[in-house]
């Protein structure tokens, strides 16, 4: 069974604001978030910052953050996508 991911009104907004190659680097993770689930450890400058919060670096001033809504039905929910200045953690 494959995660289903989701982003908030806000992060979806911001992702609008992203460069081209910046949304393209997070539509590559949110596929191998869908595929894998919400630990992608493979990813460069990846981290877990609590115990189903996540987050990891689209470039260096770019960052996406994510958290595990629901376990049991594989929910993600991307809550940030923007710069590394404001980044919510």
């Amino acid at each position: 069974m494959s995660w289903t991911v989701e982003f908030t009104s806000k992060a979806a907004k911001q992702v609008n604001t992203l460069q081209k190659r910046h949304r393209d680097t997070l539509a590559l993770l949110v596929r191998d978030m869908q595929l894998n689930g919400p630990v992608r450890a493979n990813w460069p400058n990846y981290s877990r910052l609590g115990s189903d919060t996540f987050h990891c670096h689209l470039a260096h001033k770019w960052v996406a953050c994510w958290r595990v809504t629901d376990n049991r039905v594989k929910l993600i929910e991307v809550y940030y996508a923007g710069s590394r200045e404001k980044a919510p953690y």
